[in-house]
């Protein structure tokens, strides 16, 4: 920021144990911070194994990125981490432009859409760059879903639906 580059920020993975410690190093700073759920197969001492575990640390990490007044990129196509960030933001009073949610392209589109719909910012990213594949392999290896939205995604621009509308 010094330097005068506003629109930089970092990431942090909530699977990673130490994740909670870095929002306390990075807090004095207030970053603009990226939470998403992780995807690399790190062990058991070093990351969260559960499913259920990686989620709640996900609530805690983005507790403590807003605790620390940190504009945070809410990263996650899961309905349920969607629906609890909402909460969140909304029991803390923050405005829509205090926040944001993140989502890859053409992945959970109807989730984004009722994001907007219902006012809230939303970030779509795309891969891009010389390691872009290698990235779309791992999210596809996390998710094998996503192969099925992006089929589909790709399906409907060619196939007209059954209203007619393209």
């Amino acid at each position: 920021r010094e330097a005068g580059h506003e629109n930089l920020g970092v990431v942090l993975q909530a699977y990673l144990r130490r994740t909670l410690d870095d929002i306390r190093s990075l807090a004095d700073l207030q970053p603009s911070v990226r939470i998403c759920k992780g995807i690399y197969v790190e062990p058991p001492e070093l990351a969260y194994q559960g499913y259920d575990e990686v989620r709640s640390n996900f609530l805690r990490a983005l507790e403590g990125l807003l605790d620390a007044g940190c504009y945070v990129g809410i990263a996650t196509h899961d309905d349920w981490l969607v629906s609890e960030g909402r909460r969140i933001v909304a029991r803390r009073g923050l405005a829509k432009d205090e926040y944001e949610f993140q989502m890859l392209l053409g992945v959970a589109e109807a989730l984004g859409d009722k994001l907007v719909r219902d006012g809230h910012r939303l970030r779509i990213y795309v891969p891009f760059g010389e390691h872009w594949y290698a990235y779309s392999l791992r999210r596809l290896q996390e998710n094998p879903k996503i192969a099925g939205y992006i089929a589909a995604d790709a399906l409907g621009r060619f196939v007209p639906r059954r209203n007619g509308s393209a």
